[in-house]
C-alpha cells in the first residue's frame, strides 16, 4: 500500500490539469489541512502533470521560502500524533510533486492591481480556493470577476472554493450570495464543509438506501427520536478573537450538523447526480421548523478539569471578554414537517471542553409493541438504538434486546456493530482530498447551493436573534454539558445517551 493514497480504486480518473489559485498562502488552514490533501492526492496519482499551485498572500513571500516553510510543517507532522494529518514519515515522492508546483505572490485581497497582476499569470483550468478570513470572501469574488477571472470558455473552466462560515445569519446569508452571483454562474462556486469530506458521513447515504431492510423502519411509524452529537474536549485555547463574534451556533449547526442531519433524514435521491442529491437535502432542510428559544439552550464552560489537568473558563481564555455571553455548548430541538418525519424530534447537540469527543448520529426506534416479555426479569423491552459512529471510532453499533443464557427467560441489552478499522485498510486523509478533487472534476454533490446555505440559517435565524441578549448557563469543563440540555429531552421523557462518566455539577 503506497505512503499517501485517497482511494483504493485503481480506474480512479486523474484530474484535469489546472492551476490551484489559494487565497491566504501563509495561512493555518493552508499548512494544516489544503498541502497535506495536495500530498495525498498526489500519492494517489490523481493530479495530472501539469498541476500547479499559486498562492496568494499579504505578507511578502517568495517561492523558496514559501516551498521551505511548507516542508518543515510537514516534517512536524511526523511528529505530532493529534495533529489532524499525522503520518510515520513523508514520502519525499509526492511531497517533491507538490513542493516542485509551488508558486506565490504577494498581493491585497482589496487592491485591483493584485487580480490585474493575476490576470496575467493565469491560464486554462484554475480553481480558486479562498483560505481567507469570511470577511473577504465577497471582495475576493468582486475582484476576480471585475478582473475577468472568472470567465469561463469550453475548453478551460473557473471555480471557486468558498470556506465556512458563509454568512453570519440569514441576511449576510443572502448578501453573499447576491454579491457572488453577480459575479458568475451557481455551477462555478462550491461553498464547502470539510465534514462532507469525511467517508464516514458520506457511508451515511449508502448505510440507507443501501440496505433493504433500513428504509422500511427509516420514518416516524418506527422512529422515535433521533440524536445528533458533535463534542469537542479541547477549549477555544487560542481562537478567542474569532469565537467571540461566533459561538457554537453559528460555528457548527447550520453546517456541519446540518449536513449530518440531512444524511440521515433526507428522501431518497433519484439518482446519485449532484443536483439529484442536493435537491433533497434542501427540502430536508427547508422543512426543518424555525427554532425558537424554548427548544433550546446556550451554555457556556466555566473552570474544571480535562483529561486530569486543570483548564480554565472560556471567560479567561485569550481574547474573550470577561463578561463573554458567547456560547461554546448548544443544545436544539429539531422538529421536521414533512410525511416521513413528523412527529419525531431531532435533537443536536455540539460543545467545547466536554466530557468525551464524540461525533454521531443516534437513532433511537420506538419499543416493540408485545407484550410477551412483560414480567420477566429485565422488565419492559428496551427500545433499539442505532448508533453511526462519525469519529472518533468509525462505525456502528445497534442495541438489541437478548436472552441470558439459562433455565429461565432473563433479557439483556447487547451492543452488536462493526468498526471500518476492522475491515478496510485505512487511507491517509484530512477530509479535504475528496472535496478539492470533486471540485476540479466538476462534481458538486458534496458542495452546499445557495438555496441550502439560505435555508439552513432561515432555520437557526430566529434563535440567533432571540440570543443577542440572552444570558447562558453554565457547566464545569470536562462535563457532559449544562444541566439543561437534560432537562431539554427530560421533558418528554427521554435523555440523552451518556458523554463520558463525569457528572455534570451546578455552577
Amino acid at each position: 500500500m503506497p505512503d499517501a493514497c485517497v482511494h483504493d480504486t485503481p480506474d480512479t480518473p486523474q484530474a484535469p490539469p489546472c492551476t490551484l489559485v489559494i487565497f491566504g498562502a501563509g495561512g493555518d488552514l493552508t499548512k494544516r489541512l489544503l498541502m497535506p490533501a495536495l500530498y495525498n492526492l498526489a500519492g494517489g496519482g490523481l493530479l495530472d502533470e501539469k498541476f500547479s499551485v499559486l498562492g496568494v498572500d499579504h505578507n511578502p513571500l517568495t517561492d523558496d521560502g514559501w516551498r521551505d516553510d511548507l516542508t518543515k510543517t510537514m516534517d512536524s507532522f511526523t511528529k505530532d500524533p493529534s495533529a489532524e494529518f499525522h503520518a510515520e514519515r513523508i514520502d519525499p515522492r509526492p511531497w517533491g510533486f507538490v513542493r516542485d508546483r509551488l508558486h506565490v505572490m504577494q498581493g491585497d485581497f482589496s487592491d485591483e492591481a493584485t487580480f490585474k497582476d493575476l490576470a496575467g499569470r493565469l491560464t486554462g483550468n484554475v480553481v480558486f480556493y479562498l483560505a481567507v478570513s469570511a470577511r473577504f470572501f465577497g471582495p475576493v469574488v468582486e475582484g476576480l470577476g471585475k478582473a475577468g477571472l472568472l470567465k469561463q470558455t469550453d475548453d478551460a473552466f473557473r471555480r471557486v472554493i468558498i470556506e465556512k462560515p458563509f454568512g453570519s445569519d440569514l441576511a449576510s446569508a443572502k448578501a453573499l450570495n447576491q454579491t457572488i452571483l453577480a459575479q458568475g454562474e451557481e455551477g462555478q462556486f462550491y461553498r464547502i464543509d470539510h465534514f462532507l469530506g469525511k467517508e464516514t458521513v458520506q457511508s451515511l447515504l449508502a448505510i440507507r438506501f443501501a440496505n433493504a431492510m433500513l428504509e422500511p423502519i427509516w420514518r416516524r411509524d418506527y422512529v422515535d427520536h433521533v440524536e445528533i452529537t458533535a463534542a469537542e474536549t479541547i477549549g477555544v485555547e487560542e481562537r478567542g478573537r474569532f469565537y467571540e463574534p461566533t459561538g457554537a451556533l453559528r460555528d457548527m449547526v447550520p453546517n456541519h450538523l446540518f449536513q449530518l442531519l440531512t444524511m440521515v433524514a433526507m428522501e431518497p435521491p433519484g439518482s446519485f447526480d449532484a443536483e439529484a442529491v442536493r435537491d433533497e437535502k434542501t427540502r430536508l432542510v427547508t422543512a426543518i421548523r424555525p427554532v425558537t428559544p424554548e427548544n433550546a439552550v446556550r451554555g457556556q464552560y466555566a473552570a474544571g478539569r480535562e483529561a486530569g489537568k486543570d483548564v480554565p473558563a472560556y471567560r479567561d481564555e485569550p481574547d474573550v471578554a470577561k463578561d463573554s455571553r458567547t456560547e461554546t455548548y448548544v443544545a436544539l430541538k429539531l422538529e421536521i414537517e414533512n410525511e416521513r418525519w413528523s412527529g419525531v424530534p431531532f435533537f443536536l447537540r455540539t460543545g467545547k471542553r466536554l466530557a468525551d469527543r464524540r461525533t454521531e448520529i443516534a437513532v433511537h426506534f420506538k419499543p416493540a409493541p408485545f407484550t410477551l416479555f412483560r414480567g420477566t426479569d429485565g422488565g419492559d423491552l428496551a427500545p433499539n438504538v442505532m448508533r453511526l459512529r462519525i469519529d472518533p471510532k468509525p462505525g456502528s453499533a445497534t442495541h438489541l434486546n437478548v436472552k441470558r443464557p439459562g433455565p429461565q427467560m432473563h433479557l439483556s441489552v447487547i451492543e452488536t456493530g462493526f468498526c471500518y478499522g476492522d475491515f478496510f485498510d485505512p487511507a491517509p486523509t484530512v477530509g479535504y482530498e475528496t472535496l478539492i478533487y470533486d471540485c476540479m472534476m466538476g462534481d458538486p454533490t458534496l458542495f452546499q447551493r445557495a438555496d441550502t446555505i439560505e435555508a439552513s440559517w432561515a432555520a437557526v435565524d430566529p434563535l440567533i436573534q432571540a440570543w443577542k441578549d440572552a444570558p447562558v448557563c453554565f457547566y464545569p469543563a470536562g462535563a457532559p454539558g449544562p444541566k439543561e440540555a437534560d432537562d431539554l429531552l427530560a421533558r418528554d421523557g427521554r435523555s440523552w445517551l451518556p458523554l463520558g462518566d463525569t457528572k455534570t455539577e451546578d455552577v
